[in-house]
């Protein structure tokens, strides 16, 4: 399994509506949060300049999309999302753990929100992501760089 990220384009909207749909719905929809393709564009388009496509043996597979914020000497992972055909791959894992790589290497932190009902909490916290703090619907997470003694 070859997994690539490219830039995401314009083009790729239709793909990342249905997928922000099949992966992010039912946990939007549980919560009473608007589910609108409105919403779902909003939520697209937040920081469209970061998105990147998963791509996997040449096929889209989902979405990840982080930045990197100077003034905070941190990164941002905004959104993880692999399309319901991929998942059970360890892609997100692989993709996590490679900007844990990329930040040790930045000496920078690590800064996420997940929904509560969101099973991907699971993951972020046994790679190494604490909880920092939540709102009503989210946890915000927090893995700090640690320089080895």
């Amino acid at each position: 399994m070859n997994i690539t990220l490219r830039q995401a384009t314009p083009a790729d909207t239709a793909f990342l509506l249905q997928l922000r749909g099949l992966t992010m719905g039912p946990h939007i929809a549980a919560m009473g949060l608007p589910t609108s393709e409105e919403d779902y564009l909003d939520r697209v388009n937040y920081r469209f300049d970061c998105a990147q496509i998963i791509m996997v043996d040449n096929q889209a597979a989902g979405l990840f999309k982080t930045c990197f914020l100077p003034e905070k000497n941190q990164w941002f992972l905004v959104q993880v999302q692999v399309h319901p055909d991929f998942q059970n791959r360890s892609i997100g894992r692989t993709l996590v753990s490679q900007l844990l790589e990329q930040a040790t290497a930045d000496h920078a932190d690590v800064y996420l929100t997940v929904f509560k009902s969101n099973p991907a909490q699971r993951l972020y916290s046994h790679l190494g992501f604490e909880k920092v703090g939540e709102t009503e619907h989210e946890f915000e997470m927090l893995w700090q760089y640690r320089p080895e003694l």
